[in-house]
């Protein structure tokens, strides 16, 4: 092959193959005269030379007939090396396909934006991988979701990377859908609903030489290419050994209460409620303040003002579809939706808890008033398929259906992204997932790839209702109080993913699970799991990464360690929720003509090893 050079701002491909006895090409790249010419007799100024020849350099002397069909758009006529040289404009463009696994030798056809099909480029002795890294200097290249052996080819500099996200779908165009069945059966509904997820985020963070963006030398002018941050090795220390403390209690909460009922001291407090939790007795008032009902600050006085005002206001919203009469609704079909939809939801939910069993329990009637008054609160969300469990656990505490609302309302202005049908903000909380697993367990990464599971979408019930389902009742309540503190930082539910998967760490790797025992595996953890044990593991990954001096920008996003990316250059890996009542409201998800850009340090290229010679 011979190498690649510049047509003014374009970068020309020029393959030659090479008979196995002739004379081996060095690999150029050049810069084109802009006055026009042959490439490969203008001046050049090589940009590239490895000292080696290429292994993707020599190509087998066998070749196939050739196919009598009209040029490519883009593609040059064969130099006169062989039937089967070309050159073609990497701006031409639009896919490169690999071959199956299992065959004898590996090929790659580039397809242009035309819709043909150049040359097959076999590769009997490997490096396949070596060509598309070569490539990845000049283009992006992005896995499809529908064929794992297909790469999408977008210009560095183009907004066309943009609106490719959007064709990169997890989800079904149903996303309410989706959300239903994954709720009831996510076991069978990952194989049944989901394309493969985009692999945007695979070997973004490998280790590399110190100082380089990938194993290839950099450009001409010595600096990283552009849009790209450099990323060196990510050595963690040593994790450290955390020890949660006992719950607060009634006498320790009134201890930082003062004359006017005003509490005091409250990052203290804050810290122990998330170092502990809360006793049972203790939640009910608690909660009321970690959910936003209550302000931190406010005086007993203010507390009962505040409680009067927004006692009234929820009965005016209730109000609102109590006095539609049925001849209304048969005119109102979305209010019939969702009186339908909540009656179905809350007739199972939680009906095992002694709050909410027997078929005339008032704790039912109790769930279904105030998810049909928060459709009045908020009717562009309306009730989705899961709120219910969110709202089960606040009534089951707090035991007023009043307050249980207000509260309910506090903790959706944390999750509400979660519901939205666009499904954006859970896309980019599984995305801001496997970054950080990546960085604590690069191997497990791996393992999951290999298998078909590194989407990680068998944690999507778990984000999307914050493990509700996950952990015995109780535990729940314990896992939530502490989330709710926003501490040690955002996202520490992303942290207790992580947590459960560090669990089950070795049974995954060492059980030879394919995809299917994996996600059944995952599915059987349900009420299995110590959310003590847990949270003692999420906290030390906390303080394991944040120890790190090295740790790449957008993983420090994350977690809340760096501000994030300016706002018109949003990046898929910035914080996707606030995980405190006392931070700004989630913004919502971006507009279609605005998908978010892949983080300045993530490599696109996924990493792959080659097939047939090349493995």
């Amino acid at each position: 092959m011979e190498g690649a050079g510049y047509r003014d701002s374009d970068v020309l491909l020029h393959w030659a193959p090479v008979e196995e006895a002739g004379d081996s090409t060095q690999i150029l790249f050049s810069k084109k005269d802009s006055s026009g010419g042959d490439p490969c007799t203008s001046e050049e100024e090589p940009t590239f030379d490895p000292g080696y020849e290429p292994d993707w350099a020599v190509i087998s002397t066998v070749r196939p007939q050739p196919r009598h069909s009209e040029p490519t758009r883009g593609a040059e006529p064969s130099s006169p090396q062989g039937s089967w040289a070309f050159s073609v404009s990497l701006g031409e463009l639009k896919s490169i396909r690999r071959s199956k696994p299992g065959l004898s030798w590996a090929y790659l056809v580039l397809v242009t934006q035309a819709g043909g099909s150049l040359p097959a480029l076999h590769f009997h002795r490997g490096g396949t991988r070596a060509l598309l890294r070569v490539l990845s200097r000049y283009l992006l290249l992005a896995s499809s979701p529908q064929d794992s052996r297909l790469y999408l080819v977008f210009p560095h500099d183009s907004s066309a990377l943009s609106n490719s996200f959007h064709h990169l779908q997890l989800f079904d165009q149903d996303s309410s859908n989706v959300v239903s069945r994954f709720l009831q059966d996510p076991y069978s509904t990952t194989f049944s609903s989901f394309s493969r997820v985009t692999n945007f985020f695979r070997g973004a963070l490998q280790p590399q030489p110190e100082g380089a963006s990938s194993d290839l030398p950099p450009p001409p002018d010595d600096e990283p290419e552009p849009g790209f941050e450099v990323i060196s090795c990510v050595e963690l220390g040593p994790r450290p050994t955390v020890e949660r403390g006992p719950p607060v209690t009634e006498e320790e909460w009134m201890r930082h209460v003062g004359p006017e009922g005003r509490l005091q001291q409250v990052p203290e407090l804050k810290n122990r409620i998330f170092s502990g939790g809360l006793s049972p007795g203790l939640r009910r008032e608690a909660w009321k303040f970690l959910l936003g009902y209550l302000s931190w600050e406010g005086t007993a006085e203010e507390h009962k003002a505040h409680v009067r005002k927004k006692t009234d206001e929820y009965f005016r919203m209730k109000l609102q579809w109590k006095s539609v009469s049925p001849e209304q609704e048969r005119r109102n079909s979305l209010l019939h939706g969702y009186r339908s939809l909540i009656e179905r939801d809350v007739s199972r939910t939680d009906r095992n808890n002694k709050f909410y069993e027997g078929p005339e329990n008032p704790g039912l009637g109790l769930l279904n008033d105030i998810l049909l008054t928060y459709c009045m609160y908020h009717f562009d969300l309306g009730y989705v398929q899961g709120m219910s469990d969110l709202l089960s656990p606040i009534l089951y505490v707090i035991q007023n259906e009043v307050d249980a609302f207000w509260c309910f309302c506090g903790f959706m202005e944390l999750v509400q992204g979660n519901f939205e049908e666009s499904q954006e903000t859970m896309k980019r909380q599984l995305g801001c997932l496997l970054l950080l697993l990546r960085v604590l367990d690069p191997p497990l990464c791996d393992f999951l790839d290999s298998q078909d599971s590194g989407s990680l979408c068998f944690c999507f019930r778990w984000l999307l209702i914050w493990f509700k389902r996950e952990f015995p009742f109780l535990d729940v309540l314990r896992l939530w109080e502490v989330l709710w503190t926003g501490l040690p930082g955002p996202n520490l539910h992303l942290l207790v993913a992580c947590a459960i998967l560090d669990m089950e760490r070795d049974t995954l790797m060492l059980s030879g699970f394919g995809s299917n025992e994996i996600l059944k595996h995952i599915n059987e953890l349900t009420m299995k799991l110590s959310v003590e044990d847990v949270l003692t593991r999420a906290e030390a990954l906390h303080r394991q990464l944040t120890a790190c001096p090295e740790l790449p920008h957008n993983v420090q996003e994350i977690l809340g360690l760096a501000p994030p990316a300016e706002p018109h250059s949003p990046s898929p890996t910035a914080s996707p929720l606030p995980l405190s009542p006392t931070r700004a409201a989630p913004s919502p998800p971006p507009p279609a003509d605005t998908a978010p850009q892949p983080d300045s340090s993530l490599e696109i290229l996924p990493e792959e090893e080659d097939d047939g010679a090349d493995s």
